[in-house]
């Protein structure tokens, strides 16, 4: 009886754990949307207050609450009228489901706020990427910052970390003379600098087999999204396909190794 009643206290905590996590990562997802806005327009997402883009009115506490807000107003911004971009909720509940997952895959953990937190560089510097093509430094520096003060807590050994390291190194330095030689070859820019400095971060959190695993996978995304098109930002394509082999890599390498045995 003791046993089944543990199993139901583990469960409510567990969904009760869920629910902060969905509203944390609903709050992270209104704060680095508008984050990832200043950034693009060059402006400091620090100091001042939120404003309406249209009347430049300053938003107060109640206009600001992810959801909840663009449902009360009905989409519209309450000073002016002007429509509210659905981009605003979307990514809010986006965000808040990542949280969850991640929660789920790391627990109370360590792990889960270094993933957390390197999940928001991503998505801050995705959205940075599809509007003005460029990956701020700032989202990068703050995830390999995570990925070292994260260390000292894992149960990780000397041979992990020299081996993520060169896999950082590895994956950077790969994709810089991948891109010197399209580069040459395409007369035009073929990859970022920044794309190039993410496949490093990408390859200090997820090792060589992880990474290797990534490039494909973001590599597949990417052409059926750039199908058409002159420009894409590879960003989003190389964070997405990160955060997933962050949180499902092994079972998936092992789906991948399994197939190709057969």
């Amino acid at each position: 009886m003791k046993l089944i009643e543990l199993s139901e206290l583990e469960t409510w905590m567990i969904v009760y754990f869920a629910v902060i996590a969905l509203i944390l990562g609903m709050v992270f997802g209104s704060f680095l949307n508008c984050a990832a806005w200043r950034i693009s327009r060059k402006k400091s997402f620090i100091k001042g207050r939120s404003i309406c883009p249209v009347c430049k009115h300053e938003l107060s506490a109640k206009d600001l609450i992810p959801v909840v807000s663009y449902i009360v107003s009905k989409g519209k911004c309450r000073y002016c009228g002007t429509k509210i971009s659905i981009r605003y909720p979307l990514t809010e509940v986006f965000f808040g489901v990542i949280s969850v997952v991640m929660f789920l895959q790391d627990g109370l953990s360590v792990l889960f706020i270094r993933d957390f937190i390197f999940a928001c560089c991503l998505f801050c510097l995705s959205l940075v990427d599809l509007e003005i093509f460029e990956i701020p430094d700032g989202c990068l520096i703050i995830s390999v910052l995570a990925w070292i003060l994260s260390l000292p807590f894992l149960n990780v050994n000397l041979t992990y970390i020299l081996g993520h390291i060169a896999a950082g190194f590895g994956f950077g330095f790969g994709f810089l003379i991948l891109s010197i030689v399209m580069d040459r070859i395409l007369k035009k820019e073929s990859l970022g600098g920044g794309d190039i400095k993410l496949f490093f971060v990408m390859g200090l959190y997820l090792g060589l087999i992880g990474g290797m695993f990534t490039v494909m996978l973001a590599a597949v995304v990417g052409l059926i999204f750039a199908k058409g098109k002159e420009k894409i930002s590879f960003g989003p394509f190389i964070s997405v396909a990160t955060w997933v082999v962050l949180m499902f890599g092994e079972p998936l390498v092992q789906w991948y190794l399994d197939a190709l045995l057969l």
